[in-house]
This record gives C-alpha cells, structure tokens and sequence, in this order.
C-alpha cells in the first residue's frame, strides 16, 4: 500500500518530505526495539525542521514512549537554560544542576537523569533552535551527542548551520562520520511538490502535541502548521508554479508568506503580493528574528529593504544617517544572525531570502518608510542610476505631490511597459491619481491614459481599461488627430480581446476614415496602430481579406527598422495563409523570420504577439520546426497575468503542433493551461478549441472505453467555440469531426463538416481545406456512400492543388487509397498508402504515419501478402508506441486478428481498417439501444424512429453512432447481421 500523502498528515511543511519521514520512521521503530540514536535536523531557516521533529515527537508519543520538548531563545540569559528547562519537565529538581551547579560534572548527571527517565517507557528529547543556545546548554548538548545515555533514548535537535557555535558543528561532524548521529538534511522543495502544494486547498497540520507526555517552551515555530492557504494564490497556470517555486527557492516557509501575499509573478519582485495583512500573519517567525536585534540593526536592515537586493555599507549609511562605522557594526550583527549575507564581489549584501526584505519593509514605521525613500530617491538621481531603480523609490513618494516623482513613475513605466506591464500599470495609475486637477483632457494625460490602457489590456484587465478609453472618447472632439486613432486603435483592440467582434470592426473602421490615403511614408505610429488592430480585427472575425490591401500598404509604408513593421509583416503573413494566397505568405512569413531572428532575445520577448503571429503562419504552412522555434521563444515573455490573450494563442497553436508531431502528452498538459487560462479570461471561443484538442490527444491516448466521454467533452468544446463565429470558431469545426471519426461516429462527422462548414467546407480554413475534404471523403465511405466520398475525394484534390502545401496532399492521397480498396483495387491502394505514410514519416508525423499504415495493412495484405501487412502493422505499433497512441495499437492489433478475412481481390466493402468486420465476440447493448438498432435494420429512418419512440431525432443519430461502435460496423446496412452476435442488457 502506497504511503499516505505527508501533506494530509502534517500539513503542507512535510509535503515532499518522503525520504526525511522514512529516516524518522526507522528511528521510531529503532527506538520500540529498545536502541537509541542521536538525530541531527540541519539545513536554512524555514526549511521544515521544526516540522520534522513534530512529527517525530508524534509519532514517538504514539508508540507510548516519553517524549520532552525545548526551544533555544537568543533572548536567554540564564547559562545551561535549556537543560534547565529540560531537567525541569523531566521533575527532577533534585539534581545538583537544578539548582544553578554546573561544574565539569554536569555532563554526567544530566545524562544519569535522563537515562533513569528513558528506561521507563522509552525516551525522546527533541531540542529545537540549538543554534542559538548559550555557551553552557553547548556544551552539555554537546556531551550528549558524545556519549548520550544508555538503552531507548534519542536526542533530537534542529539548528541553523551558519549560527551554531563551533564546538556544536564539529561534534555533530564527528558524529556523523563515525556513524553515532544520523543527519537529516531536508532540500528545498522541488517544481512537483509546490505544485502539488498549490493544488490541495485544505492541507491544515497537527496544533500543538497533546498526546506529548511533557510539551513546554513553545515559540512562534510551533504553529508553523496554520491553514497558509487562507489567502490562495491566483494560480491561472502551469507556469505559476514554476514561477513560484524560482521565488521562493523551494523553502517552505518563504512559499508559505508568498501565497499569503497573494503572489504576483507579474509584481516580483517590486512586491511580494497586495495581500500585506496576510503577508504579515504568516511572517510571525521572521517579524520575530527581526524583533531580536539590536535598534541599530533594525535600522538597518529597514534601510537595507528600502533599497532593495543588492545593497551596500555606505548606502544604507546615507540612507539611515547612522554613519559608516555603526552601519558597518550593525551588518557584522545582521550577517550573525543570518539576516543578510555578503555577495561573493563588490562588497555589497542582500537579504538571506528576497522575502526578508518585503516582511522587514512592512514591519518598518510609516515616516521611517517615506523618509528612507525620499533619502533614497535623491541618492540615486544625484548617481543617474536606472529609471526603474529610481520609479521603485517614486512610487512611496508620489502621493506627497512630488512632480519630480510622478515623472519619475512615468519614464519607469515606459521602460518596464514591454516586459512587466503589470508594474507598469501600477505606476502609471498612481502618476494619473495625482496629476492636477486641470490637466483631465491635456494630451499629456491622455496619452498617460491610452498607456494605461494598454498596460491593463496586457494583464487582462480588459473591462477597466474599456471604461477608461469609451470615457477619453466621449471627448474625442478635443482630441488631436494622432490621439483620436490612438484611441480608436486602443478601444478595437479591447473590444476584440472582448469577443465583442462586430463592435471592434464598428470601432476601427470608423477611425479609418480619419488615416489619409495613400498612407504617408514613413507611416506614423497613430496610424500604424490603427491599421494593425484593423487588420488583427478582421483576421479573428474570419474576414481578413476585408483588411488585406490597407495591411499590405502599410507594412510597405512602415519604416523598415520602426517598431511597426514587424506586426504589420506578421499580421499579413498569418492573413495571406489564413486566405490561402499561399505564394505572396510564403515570402512574407521567410522575411519576417529573417528580421526575428536576428533580433536578441531581449527585444525578441517584447514582441511576443510577433512570435505568436509568425509560429501560426508556420504552423498552416506546414514549417512545423520553425513554428514551434518562435511560438517557444514568444511563450517565454507571456504568463498566466500578463499577455494571457497572447498566451493563449501560443498554446492552441502548440497544440496543434502538438498533436501532428505526435506528442500527445504534451498536447494534453498545455490543452489544459490554454483552456484554463481562456475560461478564466473569458475567451470562450479558445476555452472550445483548447477542450477539443485535448479531447483529441485523449482519444489517442486512452482506451477504447472512455470514447463517449471524451466525444461529450469534445461537444461541450464546439459549443464554447460556436459562441463566436470567428476565425476560431471554423477550426473548432474541423477538430470536432475529426474527433468524432476517430471515436467511431462517421455519420456526426460529416453532418458537422457539412451544417457548420458548408456544402463544400468553404466556410473552413483554407490551409486545412484538403485534409478537411479528405476526412469527409473517407466518413461518407465509411457510411457506404461511395458516391458521395469520391465527390469529398475530387474537391480535395483540386484544393490540395491550388494550395500545393505537401502535407494537405498527402491526406487527400490516403482518402483516395481508401477509395480504391473500397472499389477492390487493392494494389492502386497499397501503393497510395504507402507514398502517404512515408510523407508523413519523412515530416515527423508519427500519428499519421502509424494511422496511414494500420488503415491500407489489409490493402497490402491483399496486394502482396500477410508478410507486407504485419510489416506495415508493426511499424505502425512500434511509432504509436513511441507517441502514446494506445488507440492505434489496439487497432493494429484488432486488424492484425481480421487480415485472413480482409484478403480479397474484389469487390471489397471495406474503406479502412476500421470497417474490417469485428471477431465473434459478445457484445452488450442496452434495452433502447437494442431497440433503436432493430427499428433502423428493419429499414426504417431516423425520423421515423424518432416519431415512434417518443424521441427526437438527434437523440436517435447518437444512439446510432454508439450502436456502430459497439458493433464495430460502418452503416445501417451491416446492421441486421450483427444484431445476430448481440446479447441482450436490460435497462439498469
């Protein structure tokens, strides 16, 4: 039986604490068997040892054995206070030590008092905080790590390496070499364990130890196991954990302030989260170590989080007025206590953990605080040190009507606009708070404000920045020109991001008028704007070719080295595929990849909408590996907060990459952030798209038997996905039929091709149009439409033709195998199977490579003979075993049983291999589903089914679709034969 969860045990403390538990478990047993041991507990503060000596003491208090607790306080006074206490508890005030003896035989008696203690049930002495012992309580914890007592007894203690004194560290060394002391050494916490930490929302550990015979001395530490989730961190994605885990490092307890904090990675570290009074809860420890130092030192270190990571001597000296030598006094204290440590060069320090500096800022007074920062602010200006050093400052300063500070907050927020827009947000907010009063219609505000805008478009505070720019356009008659397309650029873009797409095209078009045409050259950055969310517009509604020729003037208008071209070349390029106009989108996505490519990462990441908008291109124009290059590089400036909507297209394009390149794990996990991240945004029509990728990959992945589930799932996707007839909404079509042909539902299949993508798939993208055509081609074929698949078959072709992409024909290629094995000419069919699975090899498709194999292996065993077919059957197994794709090797394993009854020259009525009939085997259906079955084998239509049971007739076609997969039968007609092999399940 696998071991319970520590988290559930102990709190969230001990989760990935696995090993650790297992060492305490022994040491327990070792201690029921009558042995005894010394256990060291060592590593940073915060890192769990406390909790591993709770645990300890628990689970010893279990056993029945007696079990004592201390804690060392810096504040003691009184030499040997710990044993003291210890020899206290234990009632044995009768030893000479007890009252104050502490000569060179002190060692000896307190080991014969706690050796008599032991030997009655078995004894457990767990001492916490021993760095910070007196000389005297050393010494003599020292001799019992030396020589402890006798029989069942264990020593337990927990200390701070960089702190103990050295007589502690150097018998404890020895110990540990010679085997006497077992060194528990809990590591930071890994990527798993955070987020497993992150997803338990109920995770409280044990209150203090009453089954404990003897409890006393407890500090702060003790209630380290408090419910932190109380303030639950605004998780929206699979990155957050990571980015949680770099900041915190993997410590506990630093996890545990952040998420009280309500960490921000967007803010990090500018903050450590708005939620200060949950900060401040979950500090009690750290507030109390800073309460332990001297006034000097606490200045300092106020001072020292005032200027933030790294800081020097002679700055915090200037800041806190103390002086150099008090200053320098104050660190050496600080670097004892382990508040602060030096850096390695420059003889500057940080804080031992970045959240040390925000609990010591919050725990400063308020006119401490805003001196230190005016201090700081002039201190840096008069150096000329970077703009976002300075604004840091400027932002506790803003609110004293500072005009020198307020500017300072505007040049930060231009800086940081590009790579933290969240912070750019917050300073440029505080600059608009405290503008003067005359200034509400200035150009200057409103070009604040646009900035604004786009900073809280870029975190996904949509609707606070569309009230913002519908209030600035209330006065657009006193705004300039320039101003006026700004802000009709701003106001379209978030009406998009909205799904308000009809109101964004109203928005945008309106402000064209405004653009003079021909467009001037160079094209100005108002304009630039405008044109690009014009043209962003119309791509997402569908209808980029409405934008098409204005894009196009205006890439071409646009300096070639201006911050415009690139979104302007990109936007075309992704248009000009999604048209199909593949010629003129080749040229324009390989110049587009020159010029970002040649950009450093640092100018790279600022533009991931680029990235985002290139990849996609590549993607539809089946140049997979350089997709995913810029779609991976983009990923890396986006988060869950910040660009979410960029993110959120990097991902669903991942995914399809995902899914074509055969990594179907992948395919899930990042299915499931983008679908997650777009519901939590409120993109519906992405939240759609994302569930039926992920419904997809499933279906490949999973067994045969969670096929209706993940058809449902998939469903609930196109419904999301139809909510919006967009650009989205078109592929969201595609991926449904394709789920519903491989779940066994040919029927579905095309009845969605045809109702939402027209009588001929024209209302579906055109880059995907062939393999589009292709699927309906071989699920009218499985319906027993011959007819009709060869129509599907031939419009296929003639797109595949005109778009002269490789891959698209080589779907069309396997429709038309399936075609000639359907009609018997089975060696036309071998040879079409296997150009189109070598295609897909040779592309790194491994899926369709497999999927291609397993469909034409009875076509090649009726051409060339078994020994072909179990060749081409297990290669298919070997490729879908490398992806995952347990559905492919069940079929191929399936068609491996039917190739003796597969092998006919003529006449064959089966399209694929899933047509092949199944072996006898019994098969259940359900009372209506056997009803259903036998109304439809006596011929009778779906309608007319429905009018006789009472039900409707989409209820009746997915009864249907359920009965075929069962049967493992292609249509209707094969229905009165297999009814034959059916056993009857009465309705539950």
């Amino acid at each position: 039986m696998p071991p319970k969860d520590p988290a559930h045990q102990n709190g969230a403390a001990l989760v990935g604490r696995h090993t650790q538990i297992g060492c305490l478990s022994a040491v327990v047993k070792d201690l029921t068997d009558g042995r005894g041991t010394v256990l060291e507990v060592t590593g940073e503060p915060g890192i769990g040892k406390t909790a591993l000596l709770a645990l300890l003491a628990e689970r010893a208090a279990g056993t029945g054995a007696l079990v004592a607790r201390a804690h060392a306080a810096r504040t003691t006074t009184q030499p040997g206070q710990v044993i003291r206490e210890v020899l206290d508890a234990l009632d044995a005030r009768d030893s000479p030590i007890a009252h104050g003896g502490l000569g060179a035989g002190a060692g000896a008696e307190v080991r014969s008092v706690l050796g008599r203690w032991a030997a009655r049930q078995g004894g457990v002495l767990v001492l916490d905080n021993v760095h910070l012992c007196d000389e005297e309580s050393e010494r003599l914890i020292a001799q019992l790590v030396r020589t402890s007592p006798p029989g069942p007894f264990v020593l337990a203690l927990a200390h701070r390496p960089r702190q103990s004194g050295p007589v502690l560290r150097q018998v404890l060394e020895d110990g540990v070499e010679t085997g006497s002391v077992i060194r528990l050494a809990p590591p930071s916490l890994d990527l798993p364990a955070i987020s497993a930490l992150l997803s338990d929302g109920g995770s409280r550990g044990p209150q203090t130890d009453t089954t404990s015979r003897h409890a006393f001395s407890h500090s702060a530490q003790d209630h380290a196991y408090t419910d932190w989730r109380a303030s639950p961190a605004p998780v929206v994605d699979a990155t957050y954990a990571e980015q949680l885990h770099a900041a915190s490092g993997g410590n506990p307890r630093m996890l545990r302030i952040l998420v009280a904090a309500r960490w921000d990675p967007d803010v990090w570290p500018l903050s450590a989260g708005p939620d200060r009074d949950g900060m401040r809860r979950e500090a009690v420890s750290v507030v109390t170590e800073l309460d332990s130092i001297t006034a000097d030192a606490a200045l300092s270190v106020q001072v020292a989080a005032v200027l933030g990571d790294p800081f020097l001597p002679d700055d915090v000296a200037a800041v806190s007025e103390l002086g150099l030598e008090r200053t320098l006094a104050a660190f050496t204290e600080l670097v004892e206590a382990d508040l602060i440590r030096p850096l390695p060069w420059g003889g500057g320090y940080v804080f031992r953990h970045p959240v040390l500096g925000h609990v010591a800022l919050e725990h400063a007074s308020p006119s401490l605080r805003v001196n230190a920062h005016r201090r700081a602010l002039d201190l840096l200006t008069t150096r000329g040190a970077p703009v976002l050093r300075r604004a840091r400052q400027a932002e506790h300063l803003v609110g004293a009507g500072s005009a020198q500070a307020r500017q300072v907050l505007v040049d930060g927020a231009a800086e940081a606009m590009a790579k933290s827009p969240a912070v750019a947000a917050r300073w440029l907010r505080l600059a608009l708070d405290h503008l003067p009063a005359g200034e509400r219609i200035s150009a200057p505000r409103v070009a604040l404000v646009l900035d604004h805008c786009r900073a809280l478009s870029a975190v996904g505070r949509l609707q606070e920045a569309r009230s913002l720019v519908h209030d600035l356009l209330r006065h657009q008659s006193d705004l300039s020109v320039d101003l006026r397309l700004s802000a009709y650029a701003v106001c379209g873009e978030l009406e998009r991001l909205l799904g308000r797409h009809q109101e964004a095209e109203a928005v945008v078009r309106t402000a064209l008028d405004l653009v003079p045409r021909p467009l001037p050259v160079p094209l100005p950055a108002p304009a630039a704007e405008l044109i690009t969310a014009y043209g962003r517009v119309q791509l997402f509604r569908g209808a980029y070719g409405e934008a098409r020729d204005v894009v196009r003037e205006a890439a071409e208008a646009a300096e070639a080295g201006g911050p415009a071209a690139p979104y302007l070349r990109a936007l075309g390029a992704l248009g000009d595929t999604q048209l199909g106009l593949l010629p003129e989108a080749v040229a324009e996505v390989t110049e587009c990849a020159r010029i970002v490519d040649a950009l450093p990462d640092a100018a790279a990441v600022t533009m991931p909408d680029v990235l985002a908008m290139l990849g996609c291109a590549e993607l539809f124009q089946e140049r997979f590996h350089d997709a995913y290059r810029h779609l991976e590089r983009g990923l890396q400036a986006t988060t869950g907060a910040t660009r979410r909507f960029i993110r959120i297209n990097q991902l669903v394009a991942l995914c399809h990459l995902d899914q074509l390149t055969g990594r179907l794990e992948s395919l899930c996990r990042r299915a499931g952030e983008a679908e997650l991240l777009a519901r939590t945004s409120g993109v519906d029509e992405a939240a759609g798209v994302a569930m039926i990728l992920r419904a997809t990959g499933l279906l490949w992945i999973r067994p045969r038997r969670d096929t209706d589930r993940l058809l449902e799932l998939a469903g609930e996707g196109l419904f999301l996905a139809l909510r919006k007839r967009g650009w989205r909404a078109t592929v969201a079509v595609g991926l449904r039929a394709h789920a519903q042909f491989l779940g066994g539902d040919p029927a579905g299949c095309l009845r969605t091709l045809v109702e939402e993508g027209g009588p001929r798939l024209q209302r579906l993208l055109r880059a995907w149009q062939p393999s589009l055509l292709a699927l309906a081609s071989v699920a009218a074929l499985r319906c027993g439409d011959i007819d009709a698949a060869r129509d599907w078959s031939r419009a296929g072709e003639a797109v595949a033709e005109e778009l002269g992409l490789p891959l698209q024909r080589q779907y069309v290629r396997r429709a038309r195998a399936a075609l000639h094995a359907a009609e018997g000419e089975h060696h036309l069919a071998a040879g079409l199977f296997h150009e189109a699975a070598e295609s897909f090899r040779r592309a790194g498709l491994p899926v369709e490579h497999a999927w291609t194999l397993v469909m034409g292996a009875p076509s090649a065993h009726a051409a060339h003979g078994s020994q072909q077919a179990l060749e081409w059957l297990d290669t298919a197994g070997k490729a879908a075993r490398a992806c995952g794709a347990e559905r492919i090797r069940e079929e191929a394993a399936r068609v491996r049983t039917l190739l003796p009854a597969s092998c006919v020259a003529t006449g064959a009525a089966v399209a694929t291999a899933q047509d092949a009939s199944a072996p006898a085997t019994v098969v259940l259906l359900t009372e209506r589903e056997r009803e259903i079955a036998e109304l439809a084998a006596e011929g009778k239509r779906t309608k007319e089914i429905a009018d006789q049971l009472f039900v409707s007739t989409r209820t009746v076609e997915t009864h249907l679709g359920r009965i075929y997969r069962k049967l493992d039968i292609p249509s209707r007609a094969a229905l009165p034969r297999a009814l034959g092999r059916v056993v009857h399940r009465p309705a539950v």
